[in-house]
């Protein structure tokens, strides 16, 4: 169920100039980077792109998400991490992206760990917003 204005606890601003080949910054001042597409499409790769912002905060909120369920289930996750991969190529008439989230979750035994990763893709926040547009692999 999508939530409401009146929910919404957070805002994050960000605000880019000259699109992939450019600059974005937030709003206050904490995030500032120049942009540039990578290599492998053309570009400089002088700067990040917007695949691995993406990847970054799906990661995190990701982690997020594993430490709720985590909590819940009694499970330590100490040490873990969590990568997300995400893919950009041609789709139809544009472009797509394609994503694998992994998670290494040290302290768990295998099935341990993969229900936990399954549990935080039902709540983390970006994989709902992503659920039915793109693919997301768990691996």
């Amino acid at each position: 169920m999508p939530i409401q204005q009146s929910d919404v606890l957070y805002t994050a601003v960000a605000t880019a100039e000259n699109g992939r080949d450019g600059r974005v910054a937030t709003d206050d001042g904490r995030l500032d980077v120049v942009v540039n597409p990578p290599k492998e499409m053309g570009g400089s790769g002088a700067g990040t792109n917007p695949e691995q912002l993406f990847a970054a905060g799906y990661s995190a909120c990701f982690q997020g998400a594993l430490g709720v369920v985590a909590r819940q289930e009694g499970a330590d996750l100490s040490g873990s991490t969590v990568t997300a991969k995400v893919g950009l190529g041609k789709n139809g008439d544009g472009f797509g992206i394609i994503v694998e989230i992994s998670a290494d979750i040290p302290k768990t035994d295998r099935g341990t760990a993969r229900s936990l990763i399954e549990k935080a893709h039902e709540v983390c926040p970006y994989s709902k917003a992503t659920r039915g547009n793109i693919t997301v692999t768990l691996v």
